[in-house]
Parts: C-alpha cells; structure tokens; sequence
C-alpha cells in the first residue's frame, strides 16, 4: 500500500481527523501469490457446505462489499439477524464483526465458514473437499512453499491476504484532503464542515481517514419491525452497559452499501442522517435502559444541513483497487452472483455476520 496520508504525522485518534491526519497500522506482509489465491478462495462457493454461497455472496465487490440485503442470508436460506458489513478498508481494523468479537481476519474467517446458517461447513469437510482438487494443491504450494497438503491456517491466511489488499482510499474527499481544492463541490464542502462541526460531531465517531475510530458506540437504533431487539457487543463481552453496543461502521463506500445500520433498519442515507437529530434515546425500545453514547444528542441539524451530509458522504466513494471478478474458479464451481433465495420459514435469529 502506498498513500499520502503515510506521511502525515498526526494519528487518527487524536481530535477529530482532519485532512491531513494519517493512518493507524495496518496488516501487510503477504506475497503476490497469498493474496491472489485468497482472491480465488473468497469467490468459490467450495467453500460452502454444498457449494451453494461463497464469500463474494455477501460481500460483493459491485455493492460495496456487502450484499445489498437488511440481513444476510446463508445456507440453505437461512437468515441472520445482522447485515454484511464493507470489507474495504478492513486491514486496518483491530476489531472484527458487527460486536467486535474477534481481533484478527483469521480468527474472523471462521466466523461464517462454520455457521450452520452461513457458509455451513465444518474443518474436516473443508480441507478434504480442497485437498482433492488438484489446481487448489497447486496454488497453496505456490504460497505456502514447504507443504504437502493444504492445512486450515493457510486458508484463513490466504483470504485475509486478500481482504487486506482492499483499500480504499482515492476518494474525491482524498483528492481534496491532498490539496485539490476543486475535487468537491461547495454543497459538497459545506456537507464536510457540517460532518465536521462541533454541533453535528459525526467525525467524533467517524473518524477521518479511515472514517471510523474502530470504537463500539451504543446509539439505540431501532430494529426493524418484527425483530427482537439484539444485545450486541453486551453478549461478547459480558457487560452490561455495552448493551445495544455496535462497532461503528466505516462510511467509505457508503452510497454503494445500503441497507443502513446493524440491521439494514434504514434505506436510504437521508434516513440515516436524520436519525441522529430525532433526540437522544427517541427509538430506544420500550423497556430498554441502554447507556447511550455521549455523542447522542439533539443537535437538531435542518433539512439542508442534513441533505449536505449526504453530499459529503458520497464523496467518499473510491472503488478503483476492486479486485477482478475470477472468470474460472479452481474447483470448477460456477460463480455465485447473487444471493441464495430465502427459505420460507428460516429466520432463524442467530447472531451472526460476516
């Protein structure tokens, strides 16, 4: 990875990012070889218990690396309760899942891999189903130099070499932060001293560059309706006040990644906004004592304050490192390019997400 905001010596954390803020440590270190076979991996739905959904399947490239759903679905048209979240940018993140229950891309990887309402699959079934396929022996050895088989740390190493790769950071917002005054409009620049600004304080949460500060923020976002209320990141860390506690999203992208929030509650990005000026606590559910973030207030944003936010945000769209879409795949499945169909009776509410 190569970017100007490397050289900048001020750190993200300290303030509120501005321009010229740079970069946290980020993971790297991977050969041309790991990462373009984690390429291959992330696309092959023989990863799946029957090679039904891969990992593109909820993470496609053309949507932001999500799926475009409220919530996920997996396997056999089994559901989750929580939508699939960007993979741009994620290299840089120390924390993983929606709750935050893993700290490195391996340890996340078996996440969905071993769902049984995700990708269904289990060890064993894995490194047999991957072991048999003479191209994928192939192309481990080309990666991992020095074994006869293929063995499950190399798989969890190869994917996160290639979600590592995916970085975005050439924005029309980056333009400008690197001195081209002209790469945003001025609805554009007044959205950005809006985001900005000491009454709106969205970059106190989403922190330039990377647009998050990696923290867990309990909001009280509504669920969607029908849905039971999820504890998030209280379940993880058995604490109380992190009830209703969710890791706060990155907003590169973010045009491309509807549905909004945890549980694709909001569709459009002008909903989004507008929930942060409906008053502090306004949607929590009856019943419900959550320890609300202290940057939850009534800031009371206009109309034309809002509509400029969702101006700046777009300019936050940078796709030109998306990875190319495989056109074969080493165990001769067929792409997967949309979402497996929802069965009929399989909302099955675990906590799950990608």
């Amino acid at each position: 990875m190569r970017s100007l905001y490397q050289m900048y010596n001020s750190l993200q954390g300290a303030g509120m990012g501005g321009p010229t803020t740079g970069l946290p440590e980020w993971r790297d270190g991977f050969t041309p070889q790991q990462t373009d076979l984690g390429r291959y991996l992330f696309f092959d739905p023989v990863l799946s218990r029957d090679g039904s959904v891969s990992c593109a399947t909820c993470h496609h490239p053309d949507k932001g690396f999500a799926d475009g759903r409220a919530v996920s679905v997996g396997i056999d048209g089994h559901t989750v309760t929580r939508s699939a979240p960007t993979l741009w940018n994620v290299g840089f993140l120390k924390t993983l899942f929606w709750d935050a229950r893993s700290t490195t891309l391996e340890d996340q990887a078996t996440g969905p891999l071993y769902s049984s309402h995700e990708m269904g699959n289990n060890p064993q079934q894995l490194l047999e189903t991957l072991n048999a396929i003479p191209l994928y022996r192939k192309l481990f050895a080309e990666a991992f130099p020095g074994d006869d088989e293929i063995v499950l740390d190399e798989i969890y190493s190869a994917l996160t070499a290639f979600q590592v790769s995916l970085v975005s950071l050439n924005s029309r917002y980056d333009q400008y932060a690197h001195g081209y005054h002209e790469a945003l409009t001025e609805p554009e620049i007044e959205g950005m001293n809006i985001f900005r600004s000491f009454v709106a304080r969205c970059a106190e949460c989403h922190t330039p560059p990377l647009f998050t500060n990696g923290q867990i923020a309990v909001i009280g976002t509504p669920e969607p309706e029908g849905m039971a209320f999820d504890p998030g990141a209280q379940v993880p860390m058995n604490e109380p006040t992190q009830r209703g506690g969710f890791k706060i999203p990155t907003l590169r992208n973010i045009e491309l990644t509807a549905p909004y929030m945890h549980s694709g509650r909001f569709e459009t990005l002008r909903e989004t906004v507008a929930f942060y000026t409906g008053g502090r606590g306004h949607a929590v559910p009856e019943g419900e004592e959550l320890v609300l973030h202290w940057h939850i207030w009534e800031p009371n944003l206009t109309n034309d304050e809002l509509d400029r936010l969702v101006d700046f945000m777009k300019t936050l769209t940078d796709d030109s490192f998306k990875p190319k879409t495989p056109e074969r795949l080493p165990s001769g499945l067929a792409l997967v390019h949309d979402n497996p169909p929802l069965a009929r009776g399989h909302d099955d509410g675990e906590k799950t997400d990608e």
